[in-house]
């Protein structure tokens, strides 16, 4: 008891020291771990971002590249997001955050222009992985509406809100002395402001010609020569769009009341033709009645056949709740294709980059809020392509992911044999149109798979490796539920507002495939992977009810520290004391008083169930009403093939489920499973008025139940509960409603009156002192920094497994630390990783004489210990520290305090290349890793502030250096904390540039050669050049280099490609050197040889001269 006792002080000296210092240890301890040889050092860890896979979020502009075939994607946040084939994507942010309102490419020469929303304009250098800014320009006293920058030209066009037109020099970023005045343009007795030039471009067959749109309806051709406007188109409406015929004669202009105008270059008067495309034609030749504004619209030629025109917007008024649609006009036929969601955007792709040429269009690029669809042009009825990237992680919102690196190899292919079944028909025959850039040369050597849980039920497995995204399966869990028709037919045992089904924490065991989720209504699913096709006549349910009177937590002794390591031999020994008794549930649905009793919160389906290849239920698990009060969400989960067990913990207590005799195991209070070491004072809840009996669930103590009896539990086991509301569950039913126990402690959970089970881990351990053989165990940890061990006694064979009952005997509490538990994990006396138990994958529907009998996978080494000899470490990291217990001894061999002002809101155990850490991400944005056992430091990165629930709530770290989270509604952030990859990060990523030849310009004919046809060029740099337009005023723009110069062609030059890059740059600069020097001697030579000839021809003038005749 003394030992007791100094062990506590030295906790509490610890516990007030740094949080960067390690605890004092004891010397036992000291001595056992000086034998264990850490490989993990601070070299081995680097923190960098890797890759951004998803839908850009709030899209608002985007750009193609005919020839590189790249697409580029702005969005309202100053991201860019640029795609080429299958696995090339590529995330930029811009450092301002504004809005990008515009892209243009510089067709085939590997650069972008942005323009922002904050006036600025951007040049990105693409010919590196990563790309960066080469210059920025940013104007100081006009708005930036419109760029247009030519093909092959390296003069941008940049329109103003005040209606004026400047010109930017993109190889320096300068601007030109050049500049077109709106009052110039438009006509001189026009005495209204155009308003904001809404649109340039210059005319397809002659380069010297701009046409620029003002917003109020006016269009004037300018003469870039002569400095004059040549015509000027005036209508009523106000313009949204022009677009060019490809001979330079006609163009059309699309207007706010659904009109479309085609104008005759030459005849400036009137239009040439007016059309409403979606407008009721009046029988008595009135005006069409007007529609929505036509936001855009395009018109593309075709060799043969009519040209294509294409818009979006311009549908009737009457129209209201349609979907927005794009409508492609083909000659006399007119086609409407619905979106799901509004357009932000369209382009259309077509064979030829020149304006002056035939277009041919092949497929249109639409961009929609929440997705990117593209159009086959070519084939009859318009059908899309088949989308190559992973841009339906958002199809309904994510509510919880994990990440699982390193998994078994025969995983995916699995995976994806049954997912592709799933794929929906109809698609386009074509070849996806973005097809640019190269993939990288490096991989990864283990396979990766993130999961990620939705607001519909449904669960997606993903295949993320080598730096790839790829859906491999759906699972739908709602289907074992019947699913209410209207809203009006909802019903009232719903515990949420709003997606009832939405899922809330995973639990997967790659190596056994069981697959176990926990629902918001607060519902628990087991599945099983088949890979044949079965028909469920009746879903296997299991219904618990869960209620504790004792459950008020008035205030802990002291504080997690002061209960410190604690044996209870005596309730381990009796476990007849310590479980409760189960009763069977009673039928009834309402008690004496009305209130809703003993009814689950979903109606599970009752007509059979059509179970494809894949995940197949095996149990459904439902907590149910008890006496009014509706069940308390569940807040941790896990899973054990090995054991056949299944264990959920909420607010009230914890719950272990036998999935394989479909029978509960264990249904107890978190106050009674310390026993009798409870380091808290709890009080009774206030009583209810005509309260349900609690069937002496919370008492414990009732010892004429035999162990049998208490192990195997009726189908429905009646156990009370209180209702436990997260706090954050108040602000957004969408996004906060999913919150697991750890993202909890963003509220503070230990504010919380309640002690809330928030982990659990099953494993193959030494619970007791006494034990000198590992036995299967279930560690559960509590919000309250209590760690409790419970053993399992499972039968060995299958035979007794399926016969016989679980025994379950209980430990108390282990080890008590500041927060809640986050995680736990187990090492050998080596310090290596031990890991979890499992059963390998058999197939559940082969026949019984081809079923191969389940063999247990234990652990490569079974730790058994002797007299006095701890062989295992516990580890175990709570919000604020992290510890390492020695069993059996249960002795405190290291300890670290991770944060004080701050705490953790995701930890994982993980193992890496050199060994094995423990990875912790904290609300104040740091990441940090720490070795095993002795918790030393090796990395702390203050990488990003907890900016909302999403991040905490969907964090996670993975095996080798990888983790992950969702940094927007739409989009995963992959990171890494590795060296090893990050120095490999450069070889690995894609390529988005790559050398291809520009085409061929359109032949010009004989006729039109001869008699001056065909494109006019236009010499722009004699045209806007500082010798002949002159400088621009120094206050208008401001030049900013940019980071993208000599620092990104480094970071592009690194692994072989680049050495050999950097070697034949080297070559050419010492050609070029060598060249100059030539030059040089050369010049010299002839200046030499200049000299003597002209020193000769003085000698013989003055040869024969007498010096008087000088």
């Amino acid at each position: 008891m003394k030992k007791f006792n100094i062990r506590k002080v030295l906790d509490g000296l610890t516990a007030s020291s740094s949080s960067s210092s390690a605890a004092a240890s004891p010397p036992s301890g000291s001595r056992e771990n000086d034998m264990i040889q850490e490989t993990l050092q601070s070299e081995h860890f680097q923190l960098c971002k890797t890759l951004r896979h998803g839908f850009p979020y709030q899209p608002s502009s985007m750009a193609f590249d005919p020839v590189q075939k790249i697409l580029a994607i702005g969005t309202q946040n100053g991201a860019l997001r640029l795609f080429g084939r299958a696995g090339v994507e590529c995330y930029c942010q811009h450092e301002s955050g504004s809005a990008v309102i515009q892209l243009e490419f510089l067709v085939n020469e590997g650069a972008l222009v942005s323009a922002l929303a904050d006036d600025s304009i951007h040049l990105w250098n693409l010919r590196q992985k990563i790309p960066a800014i080469l210059h920025s320009l940013k104007f100081n006293r006009e708005r930036i509406t419109f760029c247009h920058l030519p093909f092959q030209s390296k003069w941008l066009y940049v329109g103003t809100e005040r209606g004026n037109i400047h010109i930017v020099n993109v190889e320096s970023f300068t601007l030109s002395g050049y500049v077109i005045m709106w009052n110039k343009a438009i006509e001189l007795s026009s005495k209204s402001h155009p308003g904001p030039v809404v649109h340039i471009s210059d005319n397809p067959m002659d380069e010297g010609k701009l046409l620029i749109g003002f917003e109020c309806g006016i269009v004037v051709l300018w003469d870039l020569k002569s400095k004059k406007a040549d015509y000027r188109y005036n209508y009523d409406e106000a313009i949204h769009s022009v677009a060019w015929h490809h001979e330079g004669k006609q163009f059309v202009c699309s207007h706010s009341d659904g009109t479309l105008t085609t104008w005759n270059v030459r005849i400036p008067a009137k239009p040439a033709q007016i059309i409403t495309p979606h407008g009721k034609q009046p029988k008595d030749g009135k005006k069409p009645e007007p529609c929505k504004p036509i936001l855009k619209v395009e018109y593309k030629t075709t060799r043969v056949g009519e040209p294509f025109m294409i818009l979006c917007g311009g549908l009737s008024y009457d129209t209201v709740g349609r979907r927005a649609c794009l409508t492609v006009m083909h000659g006399k036929s007119t086609a409407v294709l619905e979106m799901d969601y509004s357009i932000v955007d369209f382009l259309t792709l077509c064979e030829t980059p020149y304006p002056n040429d035939f277009q041919e269009p092949y497929a249109v690029v639409v961009l929609l809020e929440k997705d990117l669809v593209v159009i086959d042009l070519a084939q009859i009825g318009y059908p899309i392509f088949e989308n190559p990237y992973p841009l339906s992680i958002h199809e309904s919102p994510v509510t919880c992911c994990e990440y699982y690196a390193d998994c078994p190899a025969e995983i995916i292919p699995a995976l994806y044999s049954v997912g592709s079944k799933q794929k929906r028909q109809g698609f386009s025959k074509k070849e996806w149109p973005i097809s640019g850039g190269n993939w990288g040369q490096g991989t990864l050597s283990f396979s990766e798979i993130i999961v990620t849980g939705h607001a519909d039920g449904s669960i997606k497995f993903w295949d993320s490796s080598a730096l790839m995204l790829q859906v491999l399966y759906k699972l739908k869990t709602a289907k074992v539920f019947e699913k209410p028709r209207s809203k009006e037919e909802k019903s009232t045992t719903d515990i949420v507002d709003e997606d009832p089904f939405a899922i809330q924490i995973l639990s997967w065991c790659p190596e056994s495939r069981v697959l176990c989720v926990a629902g918001v209504s607060a519902h628990v699913i087991v599945y099983r992977f088949s890979k044949q096709e079965v028909t469920t006549e009746e879903v296997q349910l299991l219904e618990v009810r869960m209620q504790c009177e004792l459950n008020e937590v008035e205030s802990p002794e002291g504080g997690g520290e002061q209960a410190s390591a604690v044996s209870t031999p005596g309730t381990s020994s009796s476990p007849q004391t310590s479980l409760p008794q189960s009763h069977p549930s009673t039928s009834s649905n309402n008690s004496s008083d009305g209130l809703r009793d003993n009814v689950p919160c979903l109606k599970v389906r009752s007509s059979p169930l059509k179970q494809s290849p894949g995940y197949q239920v095996e149990l459904l698990i439902q907590l149910v009403w008890v006496s009014g009060e509706p069940p308390q969400q569940i807040t941790s989960l896990a899973v054990n093939s090995a054991y056949g067990l299944v264990a959920f913990g909420n607010g009230n207590g914890l719950a272990v489920v036998d999935y394989l005799q479909k029978t509960l195991l264990l249904n107890m209070s978190t106050a009674e499973l310390y026993g009798s070491t409870d380091p808290h004072h709890r009080q009774p809840r206030s009583p209810r008025k005509a309260r349900q009996p609690s069937a002496g669930f919370c008492d414990g103590n009732d010892a004429s139940a035999t162990p049998e009896e208490r192990c195997k539990s009726p189908t429905s086991a009646k156990i009370s509960r209180k209702i436990n509301m997260i706090a954050d569950q108040k602000d957004d039913a969408r996004d906060n409603s999913f919150s697991r126990s750890r993202s909890s402690s963003v509220t503070s959970i230990d504010r919380e009156s309640r002690e809330v089970v928030s982990s659990l881990y099953f494993c193959d351990s030494l619970s007791k002192k006494s034990e000198t053989l590992a036995v299967p165990s279930l560690w559960v940890g509590t919000s309250l920094g209590g760690m409790m061990a419970i053993t399992l006694s499972v039968p060995s064979t299958p035979e007794q497994r399926m016969q016989q009952p679980v025994a379950v005997s209980f430990c108390g509490s282990v080890v008590r630390l500041k927060g809640g538990i986050l995680r736990m994990a187990q090492l050998d006396a080596s310090g290596t990783l031990l890991p979890h138990v499992y059963e390998p994958w058999y197939e559940p529907n082969a026949p019984e004489e081809e079923r191969e009998p389940p063999r247990r996978r234990r652990p490569t080494s079974p730790p058994s210990s002797q007299e006095n000899q701890d062989c295992q470490y516990i580890v175990v990291c709570s919000e604020k520290q992290a510890k390492v217990v020695a069993l059996p001894s249960q002795n405190f061999i290291y300890e670290h305090n991770i944060t004080e002002a701050s705490f953790v809101l995701r930890a994982d155990v993980v193992t890496m290349t050199s060994g094995v850490g423990l990875a912790c991400f904290c609300a104040n944005g740091h990441i940090m890793t720490l070795s095993l056992p002795s918790l030393r430091p090796l990395l702390d990165v203050n990488y990003l502030p907890l900016t909302d629930m999403r991040i905490a709530r969907t964090f996670c770290f993975s095996n080798q250096g990888q983790a992950m989270y969702l940094t927007s509604p739409t989009e995963i952030q992959r990171i890494t904390y590795s060296q090893e990859t990050c120095d490999n990060l450069q070889e690995m990523l894609g390529e988005l540039f790559t050398p291809v030849e520009t085409p061929e310009a359109p032949n010009r004919g004989f006729f039109k050669g001869l008699f001056g046809g065909g494109a006019q060029s236009l010499d722009r740099e004699d045209l806007f050049g500082e010798v002949t337009a002159g400088k621009a005023s120094r206050s208008l723009a401001q030049h900013i280099p940019g980071p993208g110069g000599m620092e990104g062609m480094k970071g592009a030059a690194s692994g072989v490609v680049g050495e050999l890059a950097r070697a034949r740059i080297a070559l050419d600069e010492r050609g070029q050197k060598l060249g100059e020097l030539e030059e040089r001697t050369a010049a010299m030579m002839s200046s030499a040889d200049s000299f003597s000839k002209h020193a000769h021809d003085i000698m013989l003038k003055y040869k024969d001269k007498k010096w008087y005749q000088l």
